[in-house]
């Protein structure tokens, strides 16, 4: 039987007793002998033989089953997501199931459909950046599908949601540009349609004009990933002036700037300053160093497991949906400043 689980048949069948004997033996039934229950026991050990979890789950109409819905788990901040996501759902005995939508919408109404299938007791969820429509989430809902989302939600969806202040943060990283002496920054921004990606924005536009500094939309450019660095610094850097500072959207593509700005003969934080958001790992081997804000990944991930199995365990009370919001902190590192190193704001 190599290769094919071994199933309560099998024990039967090895020990010439009926399948329905093996099955209250393994339960420690009180009608079977303590002789019968021994070699029962003795034989699933032998054969390794493990409980069919989604047949019990069937069964109990619970499957101690989570699932996850991530945008890409290449980043760090979402590799931290799940291991918050894991460590909360095991301390209560659940199991995860991490599906990767790589910022898809038809990846995420496939998944979405997927879990449903494998009758999931409830799902996390940060949307794609290309998701305009929500159908998939509210035939979740209607299915009795508690959702939970984490980092990006969905206005549309009522339902919990963990996130951090994007606003905030993004008015903490510009505002401390603007206090190392720039006064024309570049946003590298996400697309508008996700939520973070507005925020991000009016936090960067609010810090300026708090400081008395005009709004040029030219120095606003859908720049998200490093690839997309790469495409427009050439523009960027031939202007005059030369931008005197860069808040990027995200880690990967504040530091994807800082090489093409070393590319270009131009010095980090000398003549351009960069600022990142996310503190990943990269930001502390970044040459010269990122200041960044951090985004509380793991911290994220369990508080929104935990809202999830609240939902789960009180799927017959009627509870508003609720919202935390993580406050960010800037480290500061050299990317702004030759002599400051993980300096916490």
């Amino acid at each position: 039987m190599s290769g094919v689980p071994v199933t309560i048949k099998d024990i039967a069948r090895m020990l010439g007793i009926s399948v329905s004997t093996v099955s209250r033996a393994l339960k420690d039934h009180p009608d079977i002998s303590a002789e019968t229950k021994e070699k029962v026991s003795e034989t699933a050990r032998k054969l390794n033989y493990r409980p069919n979890a989604l047949a019990l789950g069937l069964k109990s109409s619970k499957s101690k089953t989570i699932g996850v819905i991530i945008p890409e788990i290449v980043h760090f901040f979402f590799s931290s997501v799940i291991s918050g996501i894991e460590d909360a759902a095991y301390e209560a005995g659940y199991n995860v199931i991490v599906c990767q939508t790589n910022e898809m919408y038809e990846r995420e109404t496939m998944v979405a459909r997927t879990l449903l299938d494998h009758r999931v007791e409830g799902i996390l969820i940060s949307v794609a950046k290309t998701s305009m429509k929500f159908d998939h989430l509210a035939m979740l809902q209607d299915n009795g599908i508690p959702l939970v989302f984490y980092d990006r939600l969905c206005t549309v969806i009522d339902t919990d949601a963990v996130i951090i202040d994007d606003f905030k943060g993004a008015y903490m990283a510009t505002e401390h540009l603007i206090s190392v002496g720039c006064h024309n920054i570049v946003h590298f921004a996400a697309p508008e349609n996700i939520l973070i990606g507005k925020l991000r924005r009016e936090g960067y536009c609010k810090a300026l004009e708090d400081n008395n500094i005009p709004v040029d939309p030219y120095n606003i450019y859908l720049c998200d990933t490093m690839e997309k660095v790469a495409e427009k610094i050439s523009r960027i850097l031939s202007r005059k002036p030369l931008p005197d500072g860069i808040f990027a959207v995200n880690d990967s593509t504040a530091i994807g700037a800082i090489q093409e700005i070393k590319k270009a003969g131009l010095r980090v934080p000398e003549d351009i300053a960069v600022v990142g958001f996310g503190n990943g790992p990269h930001a502390v081997i970044s040459c010269p160093t990122l200041t960044t804000i951090d985004q509380n990944g793991y911290e994220m991930g369990y508080e929104a497991t935990r809202f999830l199995l609240d939902r789960i365990v009180k799927a017959n009370i009627l509870v508003s949906a609720r919202k935390k919001v993580f406050t960010p902190s800037l480290i500061i590192r050299q990317s702004t400043g030759r002599n400051t190193q993980n300096t916490r704001f």
